[in-house]
């Protein structure tokens, strides 16, 4: 198939930036639509401009001086286009001023926008996401010294077969601390954040083409996990002495009558019990991941948790509504807990959440609006994936009514 890039090149004075009758010289670079201003720093009378001919008028010397510029100006331009043209398929305007400026010798690299990613949204990013994009980047970086030979590589070198590479190193890649190769969303998750980066080098003129053009992220879907009503009953009525399950479990227990993630219940002090519009004692805070608020009545069992641990002496000095514990530690006592308790599922912390969505509310009649905002979530359709489950569980219920009726 023929392409064919329209390149053009237009000097102009600058009408509505006039000072006592003069303006500056500006060129215009513009490639297939895309345009960029340059000032010239040429100041000369408007009233001796010819908008025609590009051109200034008369024959005097220092008519003779600036039009001999420009069209120097214009065969150095049109020299960079032509260089660049040669040096690689994606052309911009911005690259192209850049050649000419001089601004170019050093193209950006994959380091180069990481960084810059990682700068300006250090304010916009939650620390656990900002956590996420520098693992994504500890990944590139093994890959690139180890599958590449490199130690970095020009942003203008990426290319469809560098992200299936990548995507490749990733499925056989076997972190330290994970002691098994990623999973396919986990591998997914790092894909669409290197796409990211290069969205957004695009976006700043960095690289004028898109990598991912080709690619198809391809997630698997997952149903999330809960505990049925029994199963939670059997951790409930669990009678443990040894202390540190008895604190697990109640952070547990809280996290299904609450459905507050982990790093949001490790941050929650009293500032966030507050009095609701119903005069109920509420729990409103932001989420650690998005920012986003929310705003929770306080059930009774949720309550009595809070009770227990006011004044204890694990609260007490570190001011927090709960007793703090890590989420690696937290994790592995919950399967202590599940093997007491008789559960047979993988039992993890952020079960819970799901929990708190699936049996506690959706299973009761509260509506999936509510549900939704009671989890923070900033999308109907995040929560949506819930009420999949309950169908799931009701066709189960009715098959089972099915048996006992005949």
């Amino acid at each position: 198939m023929r392409t064919s890039s329209t390149f053009s090149i237009l000097f102009w004075i600058y009408g509505s930036r006039v000072i006592d009758n003069k303006s500056n010289i500006y060129v215009r670079i513009t490639l297939n639509g895309k345009r960029v201003n340059l000032s010239l720093k040429q100041k000369i009378d408007i009233d001796s401009w010819y908008p025609k001919r590009q051109k200034v008028k008369g024959n005097s010397s220092n008519a003779r001086r600036i039009n001999s510029y420009l069209d120097d100006v214009k065969s150095e331009l049109i020299q960079c286009y032509r260089d660049l043209k040669s040096e690689r398929s994606v052309l911009t305007p911005q690259l192209i001023k850049s050649r000419y400026l001089g601004e170019d010798k050093r193209e950006h690299t994959l380091k180069d926008i990481f960084e810059y990613h990682n700068e300006i949204m250090a304010d916009k990013h939650s620390s656990k996401t900002q956590c996420h994009y520098r693992t994504t980047q500890k990944y590139l970086l093994t890959y690139l010294e180890s599958k590449l030979n490199i130690q970095d590589i020009s942003l203008h070198e990426l290319n469809h077969a560098f992200v299936i590479g990548f995507e490749s190193f990733l499925r056989g890649f076997v972190p330290k601390h994970y002691r098994k190769k990623i999973q396919n969303n986990a591998v997914m998750k790092h894909i669409q954040r290197l796409k990211r980066m290069t969205s957004l080098a695009n976006d700043i003129e960095w690289i004028g083409f898109n990598p991912f053009v080709k690619f198809k992220l391809k997630l698997e879907k997952k149903e999330r996990d809960f505990l049925t009503g029994h199963e939670l009953s059997s951790i409930e009525e669990l009678s443990i002495k040894i202390e540190r399950l008895q604190i697990v479990k109640d952070l547990f227990i809280f996290s299904c009558y609450t459905g507050i993630s982990y790093s949001d219940i490790m941050d929650l002090t009293e500032e966030h019990i507050i009095v609701g519009i119903d005069n109920n004692k509420w729990i409103m805070s932001n989420r650690n991941k998005t920012g986003t608020p929310f705003k929770i009545p306080l059930l009774n069992k949720a309550e009595d948790i809070i009770h227990k641990y006011r004044f204890n002496i694990r609260t007490r000095y570190s001011g927090k509504l709960l007793p703090t514990l890590s989420n690696q530690k937290l994790n592995s006592y919950l399967k202590e807990i599940a093997d007491l308790s008789g559960i047979k599922k993988n039992l993890t912390f952020h079960m819970a959440r799901h929990t708190f969505a699936t049996t506690v509310t959706l299973t009761n009649g509260v509506p999936i609006e509510t549900v939704s905002k009671l989890l923070g979530h900033t999308k109907l359709s995040t929560t949506q994936i819930y009420a999949r489950v309950i169908d799931k569980k009701i066709g189960m219920d009715m098959e089972l009514l099915k048996l006992k009726l005949g």
